[in-house]
């Protein structure tokens, strides 16, 4: 191969003088090959060229985004800490409610969760955007965290507010009638006899049909005439807690029925052991009588 030539006749027109060139072949060989090495060699250079130029505009918009999104956590960390003083207010709220109403307060020490610990190691080698991004991310799951606690506790509080309301709903604790404290609760002279015996009630005197009303929400157990006392109602508030209703001259309510404060249950007579129209009303707790003014918050 190395010997062989290629000869190549050149031409001219009529008048010219005849060229002939030879070539050898290796050379031929040679330079084909350094035609295609340097086709190489520049689609290789433009291709890191286009890449580092494609690279170098990736970087800039992830740099760009890095910015916006370290921005944007910043933001949060702001909102995050207007939603912890939130969270501070509720608690005192919280606390505050549990002072007035006698429920049992939070240990603090239970509040916190037994949130903390050291911080990861990888924090120290994180760009500042991560930095930023991680330190949010803890913050807000303590906060979810609290919430969640907080909110669970916010329950007991409503049902204990609730069993209290309804305690409060079934307790006696206003006047069952106009008029005016004609004998009050303890040892009273009897006007019959004119010797002291024990009141269990206190008598409120008013003229014949005055309404009488339930003290409290409960479930009316009797309405019947009963010896001295006359025509009577008893309601049993739950609670261990019953109000009774006598001398009445008319019933408004029937056994079992459920009424609520406030609700008519009968009209002021004298029936039974009375020297007038009068309401002789008890409050009566685990079945034994206690002063019934004691429960009235109301004015006559």
């Amino acid at each position: 191969m190395f010997g062989k030539k290629l000869t190549f006749m050149l031409i001219p027109n009529a008048r010219g003088i005849l060229k002939q060139i030879s070539i050898p072949v290796f050379a031929l060989y040679i330079s084909g090959a350094a035609a295609v090495v340097l086709l190489l060699v520049s689609l290789f250079f433009s291709a890191q060229f286009f890449s580092d130029r494609v690279a170098s505009h990736e970087l800039e918009r992830l740099r760009t985004e890095n910015e916006a999104l370290t921005e944007k956590f910043e933001q949060m960390r702001w909102t995050l800490s207007e939603v912890e003083s939130r969270y501070d207010e509720l608690i005192e709220k919280e606390v505050y409610v549990r002072t007035v109403f006698d429920l049992p307060a939070i240990d603090e020490q239970e509040r916190r969760l037994g949130i903390g610990g050291p911080v990861s190691p990888a924090v120290a080698v994180m760009s500042d955007a991560r930095k930023v991004a991680y330190t949010t991310e803890v913050e807000l799951d303590r906060l979810l965290r609290l919430s969640r606690f907080e909110l669970e506790k916010y329950g007991e509080v409503e049902t204990a507010l609730l069993d209290l309301k309804d305690r409060l709903d079934h307790t006696p604790s206003i006047w069952p009638a106009k008029g005016w404290q004609s004998r009050g609760y303890g040892m009273k002279f009897d006007p019959f006899t004119g010797y002291k015996r024990m009141h269990r009630g206190i008598d409120i005197a008013n003229r014949r049909g005055t309404q009488i009303i339930a003290a409290a929400d409960g479930k009316v157990v009797r309405a019947s005439s009963t010896g001295g006392l006359g025509k009577m109602v008893v309601i049993n508030h739950g609670y261990g807690l019953e109000s009774r209703y006598a001398h009445l001259s008319q019933y408004k309510v029937k056994v079992g029925q459920r009424v609520k404060r406030g609700e008519v249950v009968g009209l002021m007579g004298s029936t039974g052991y009375s020297t007038g129209p009068h309401l002789h009303y008890e409050v009566r707790r685990n079945g034994k009588a206690v002063n019934p003014i004691k429960y009235i918050l109301n004015e006559m």
